[in-house]
């Protein structure tokens, strides 16, 4: 399985280790998104940067829309505009996606790039579990990231 992971805050006055944290996840701004596989160094990942991202479990069909809607090939192009015969299909690489990470998917950047939340964010200073958008959400991210698509 996996998880997708959203970044919420700017780093403004953020600590090194998360900076450089949430670059190895490609996530450079805020609305940026991905996906990556559920593992313990990927787990230690996100509880150091809790305090700047939302997460829960990736669902393939939310995958799949993603890739559809703002995915991006490594030369530029969209990956919804025209599927080739010689390019895997969506399904495909959502598959690919949610078994090993956007980070394996050939050929795709390991980020989405989206819109501010339909209807805004929470608060963006509290955690999930009090009213806030940050932090661990479960299955509820799937809504939060086809808001923001």
């Amino acid at each position: 399985m996996a998880w997708i992971v959203i970044r919420v805050r700017g780093t403004l006055h953020a600590r090194r280790d998360i900076t450089e944290t949430l670059r190895y996840l490609h996530l450079t701004r805020p609305n940026h998104a991905t996906v990556i596989p559920e593992s313990p160094d990927y787990r230690g990942m996100l509880y150091t940067v809790q305090g700047y991202v939302t997460w829960g479990e990736a669902d393939p069909e939310t995958v799949g829309w993603l890739l559809k809607e703002r995915g991006i090939a490594k030369d530029g192009s969209r990956l919804g505009a025209s599927e080739n015969g010689s390019t895997p299909s969506l399904d495909e690489l959502a598959r690919t996606a949610i078994a090993d990470g956007l980070d394996s998917v050939p050929g795709v950047r390991p980020l989405f790039r989206l819109k501010a939340p339909k209807g805004g964010w929470r608060s963006t200073k509290k955690p999930f579990r009090q009213g806030g958008a940050l932090g661990y959400r479960g299955p509820t991210v799937n809504d939060l990231a086809r808001r923001m698509g």
